[in-house]
């Protein structure tokens, strides 16, 4: 079973249907005996990073999260996979959950080219830097789907794929023991997400 972590941030109907799409049990939870008896998690998220660490503190979870990400496979997406790293300079320095070392910063800052809009929103073709039992059945260079202002940055040995925008080589994939992240939407990435979806659900 895959606990999908609900602490108010995002619309995880598309997250849940993927899943069960691919005959994937998954329930939508903020119960921590629910975490403990998972096989896998998946931190989902949208919004803004104090916002949502606040909140993801408010659930009791985060002492949880950090247990159960030693013992079996965890996976953040967009703002879940911001939230895995040390800090963030979102409006603010805000605390990670210090799961993969790093830090998110903001995209406009590190971008040359001005015409080039922030949000990073769209669909971009991903490039597989390290190989991953999570790239089992996709191929280099798809295409998958973005909505992000902030990236992750300081985090060469955690990164496993990235997507170039403009002269920004965003972070896209990351590993650290078990704990994966994916700063696009594999849910919103059609076929190529739910493959994606499909090897994280074998790890």
């Amino acid at each position: 079973m895959i606990a999908i972590v609900d602490y108010g941030v995002g619309n995880l109907f598309s997250l849940v249907s993927s899943l069960r799409a691919l005959e994937l049990e998954a329930r939508v939870t903020r119960e921590a005996a629910e975490l403990r008896a998972a096989d896998r998690i998946i931190l989902p998220g949208v919004g803004a990073f104090g916002d949502a660490r606040a909140k993801l503190d408010a659930t009791g979870l985060v002492p949880v999260l950090r247990e159960e990400a030693e013992r079996k496979p965890l996976l953040g997406i967009c703002l879940g996979m911001q939230l895995l790293f040390d800090r963030s300079s979102e409006y603010g320095d805000h605390p990670g959950l210090g799961l993969v070392p790093g830090e998110v910063t903001d995209l406009r800052a590190d971008l040359e080219d001005p015409a080039l809009k922030v949000p990073h929103m769209g669909w971009n073709s991903l490039h597989v830097v390290r190989d991953d039992p999570l790239f089992r059945y996709f191929r280099d260079g798809e295409y998958v789907y973005y909505v992000h202002s902030f990236y992750a940055r300081n985090c060469k040995e955690s990164t496993l794929a990235v997507s170039q925008y403009g002269n920004v080589a965003v972070t896209g994939v990351v590993r650290s023991g078990s704990v994966w992240g994916t700063q696009f939407h594999p849910e919103k990435s059609g076929d190529a997400g739910l493959r994606l979806l499909k090897a994280f659900g074998e790890l």
